[in-house]
Protein backbone atom coordinates (compact mmCIF):
# COMPACT_ATOMS: atom_id res chain seq x y z
CA UNK A 1 0.00 0.00 0.00
CA UNK A 2 3.24 2.68 0.90
CA UNK A 3 4.42 1.38 -2.42
CA UNK A 4 1.54 2.58 -4.56
CA UNK A 5 1.10 5.72 -2.35
CA UNK A 6 4.89 6.79 -2.90
CA UNK A 7 5.09 6.35 -6.34
CA UNK A 8 1.70 8.40 -6.94
CA UNK A 9 3.81 11.59 -4.70
CA UNK A 10 6.84 10.86 -6.62
CA UNK A 11 4.43 11.49 -9.95
CA UNK A 12 2.16 14.53 -8.47
CA UNK A 13 5.77 15.72 -7.53
CA UNK A 14 7.21 15.68 -11.03
CA UNK A 15 4.24 16.46 -12.96
CA UNK A 16 4.03 20.30 -11.10
CA UNK A 17 7.64 20.43 -11.62
CA UNK A 18 7.23 20.14 -15.21
CA UNK A 19 3.88 21.75 -15.71
CA UNK A 20 3.52 23.90 -12.22
CA UNK A 21 6.17 26.19 -13.63
CA UNK A 22 4.43 26.44 -17.14
CA UNK A 23 1.32 27.34 -15.59
CA UNK A 24 2.94 29.78 -13.68
CA UNK A 25 4.58 31.55 -16.56
CA UNK A 26 1.27 31.56 -18.77
CA UNK A 27 -0.87 32.97 -16.21
CA UNK A 28 2.01 35.40 -15.70
CA UNK A 29 4.06 36.13 -11.89
CA UNK A 30 2.36 39.44 -10.93
CA UNK A 31 5.85 39.59 -8.93
CA UNK A 32 7.12 40.39 -12.17
CA UNK A 33 4.65 41.31 -14.81
CA UNK A 34 5.05 44.82 -15.72
CA UNK A 35 2.36 47.23 -17.58
CA UNK A 36 1.93 46.39 -21.69
CA UNK A 37 3.89 48.24 -23.36
CA UNK A 38 1.96 50.07 -26.78
CA UNK A 39 2.99 49.46 -30.05
CA UNK A 40 3.02 52.14 -31.85
CA UNK A 41 0.31 52.23 -35.64
CA UNK A 42 1.65 51.05 -39.33
CA UNK A 43 1.48 54.26 -40.68
CA UNK A 44 2.84 56.06 -43.74
CA UNK A 45 5.85 57.73 -43.94
CA UNK A 46 4.74 61.19 -43.97
CA UNK A 47 3.01 61.27 -40.43
CA UNK A 48 5.95 58.67 -38.29
CA UNK A 49 6.86 59.99 -35.36
CA UNK A 50 11.01 61.37 -34.69
CA UNK A 51 13.38 58.11 -34.42
CA UNK A 52 13.84 58.20 -30.42
CA UNK A 53 10.13 58.75 -29.21
CA UNK A 54 8.24 55.68 -27.91
CA UNK A 55 4.46 55.32 -27.25
CA UNK A 56 3.32 56.41 -23.71
CA UNK A 57 -0.36 56.44 -24.37
CA UNK A 58 -3.05 55.25 -26.54
CA UNK A 59 -6.64 56.44 -26.56
CA UNK A 60 -9.55 55.93 -28.66
CA UNK A 61 -11.61 59.35 -30.00
CA UNK A 62 -15.54 59.32 -30.31
CA UNK A 63 -17.44 62.12 -31.17
CA UNK A 64 -17.87 65.33 -33.61
CA UNK A 65 -16.03 67.42 -35.60
CA UNK A 66 -17.49 71.03 -35.71
CA UNK A 67 -17.64 73.24 -38.71
CA UNK A 68 -18.96 76.65 -38.94
CA UNK A 69 -19.80 77.96 -42.44
CA UNK A 70 -17.36 80.78 -43.49
CA UNK A 71 -16.71 82.71 -46.34
CA UNK A 72 -14.15 81.51 -48.76
CA UNK A 73 -11.91 83.19 -51.78
CA UNK A 74 -14.46 84.92 -54.08
CA UNK A 75 -17.96 85.08 -53.45
CA UNK A 76 -18.33 81.33 -52.20
CA UNK A 77 -18.69 79.47 -49.00
CA UNK A 78 -17.37 76.94 -47.47
CA UNK A 79 -17.01 74.58 -43.94
CA UNK A 80 -13.60 75.37 -41.76
CA UNK A 81 -13.37 73.03 -38.81
CA UNK A 82 -14.21 74.96 -35.54
CA UNK A 83 -12.94 72.27 -33.76
CA UNK A 84 -13.40 68.47 -31.94
CA UNK A 85 -15.41 67.73 -28.89
CA UNK A 86 -14.98 64.16 -28.08
CA UNK A 87 -14.31 61.94 -25.27
CA UNK A 88 -11.40 59.81 -24.98
CA UNK A 89 -11.45 56.22 -23.69
CA UNK A 90 -8.48 53.93 -22.93
CA UNK A 91 -7.88 49.82 -23.97
CA UNK A 92 -10.70 49.17 -20.86
CA UNK A 93 -13.23 51.20 -22.47
CA UNK A 94 -12.67 53.66 -19.53
CA UNK A 95 -13.34 57.37 -20.31
CA UNK A 96 -10.15 59.25 -19.00
CA UNK A 97 -10.46 62.66 -21.06
CA UNK A 98 -11.69 65.05 -23.52
CA UNK A 99 -10.34 66.20 -26.80
CA UNK A 100 -11.55 69.88 -27.84
CA UNK A 101 -10.54 72.65 -29.83
CA UNK A 102 -6.74 73.61 -29.63
CA UNK A 103 -6.49 70.94 -30.70
CA UNK A 104 -6.14 70.14 -27.13
CA UNK A 105 -6.48 66.91 -25.42
CA UNK A 106 -7.16 66.88 -21.43
CA UNK A 107 -7.10 63.82 -19.40
CA UNK A 108 -9.18 63.14 -15.82
CA UNK A 109 -5.15 62.80 -14.41
CA UNK A 110 -4.71 66.82 -14.67
CA UNK A 111 -2.44 66.35 -17.90
CA UNK A 112 -3.18 68.35 -20.82
CA UNK A 113 -1.43 68.67 -24.42
CA UNK A 114 -2.03 71.52 -27.33
CA UNK A 115 -0.54 71.20 -30.79
CA UNK A 116 -0.41 71.69 -34.35
CA UNK A 117 -0.99 69.05 -37.31
CA UNK A 118 2.70 69.02 -38.78
CA UNK A 119 1.46 66.49 -41.53
CA UNK A 120 -1.48 64.50 -42.63
CA UNK A 121 -2.21 61.50 -45.06
CA UNK A 122 -6.02 60.64 -46.62
CA UNK A 123 -7.53 58.17 -44.06
CA UNK A 124 -7.88 54.35 -45.56
CA UNK A 125 -11.60 55.13 -45.74
CA UNK A 126 -12.46 58.18 -48.31
CA UNK A 127 -15.17 59.13 -46.27
CA UNK A 128 -13.48 60.10 -42.76
CA UNK A 129 -11.16 62.71 -41.98
CA UNK A 130 -7.27 62.12 -42.67
CA UNK A 131 -4.80 60.62 -40.21
CA UNK A 132 -2.46 63.16 -38.17
CA UNK A 133 0.89 63.95 -37.13
CA UNK A 134 0.67 66.70 -34.46
CA UNK A 135 3.39 68.65 -32.87
CA UNK A 136 2.66 69.40 -29.27
CA UNK A 137 2.96 73.25 -28.70
CA UNK A 138 2.07 73.34 -24.64
CA UNK A 139 2.33 70.82 -22.13
CA UNK A 140 0.79 71.18 -18.67
CA UNK A 141 0.48 68.95 -15.38
CA UNK A 142 1.79 66.27 -14.39
CA UNK A 143 0.24 62.94 -15.87
CA UNK A 144 0.17 60.62 -18.51
CA UNK A 145 0.49 63.86 -20.93
CA UNK A 146 3.36 65.63 -19.25
CA UNK A 147 6.18 64.70 -21.72
CA UNK A 148 4.01 63.95 -24.68
CA UNK A 149 5.75 65.91 -28.17
CA UNK A 150 4.14 63.83 -31.01
CA UNK A 151 0.52 62.45 -30.88
CA UNK A 152 -0.60 60.46 -34.39
CA UNK A 153 -4.47 60.48 -35.12
CA UNK A 154 -5.27 56.85 -37.42
CA UNK A 155 -7.97 54.89 -38.04
CA UNK A 156 -10.59 57.53 -38.42
CA UNK A 157 -14.25 56.77 -39.36
CA UNK A 158 -16.16 59.71 -40.24
CA UNK A 159 -15.95 63.36 -39.35
CA UNK A 160 -15.92 65.11 -42.91
CA UNK A 161 -17.96 68.26 -43.27
CA UNK A 162 -21.13 68.20 -44.93
CA UNK A 163 -21.32 68.65 -48.65
CA UNK A 164 -23.68 71.29 -48.80
CA UNK A 165 -25.72 73.28 -47.01
CA UNK A 166 -22.89 76.44 -46.60
CA UNK A 167 -24.02 79.37 -48.57
CA UNK A 168 -24.05 82.90 -47.93
CA UNK A 169 -27.62 82.53 -46.32
CA UNK A 170 -25.98 79.87 -43.80
CA UNK A 171 -22.98 82.24 -42.72
CA UNK A 172 -21.65 81.24 -39.58
CA UNK A 173 -24.35 78.41 -39.04
CA UNK A 174 -21.87 75.11 -36.89
CA UNK A 175 -22.36 71.50 -38.38
CA UNK A 176 -21.36 68.37 -35.95
CA UNK A 177 -19.82 65.25 -37.65
CA UNK A 178 -19.93 61.89 -35.77
CA UNK A 179 -16.32 60.26 -35.94
CA UNK A 180 -13.97 58.18 -33.90
CA UNK A 181 -10.65 57.84 -34.19
CA UNK A 182 -7.20 56.32 -32.15
CA UNK A 183 -4.69 58.21 -30.78
CA UNK A 184 -1.24 57.39 -30.27
CA UNK A 185 0.85 60.39 -27.14
CA UNK A 186 4.66 59.82 -27.87
CA UNK A 187 7.16 61.16 -25.66
CA UNK A 188 11.24 60.94 -26.16
CA UNK A 189 12.45 57.04 -25.07
CA UNK A 190 14.13 56.61 -21.80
Amino acid sequence: MRRPLLAAAAGLFVFISIFGTSLTTAQGNTQNDSPRKESAPDVPDSIQVPAGEEVVLFVHASGSQIYACQAAAGDRFAWALKGPEADLRDRNDKMIGQHSAGPTWKLKDGSEVSGKAAAQVDSLDADSIPWLLVKVANNSGKGALSKVTSIQRVHTKGGKPPAEGCDAAHHDAESKSSYTADYYFYAPGK
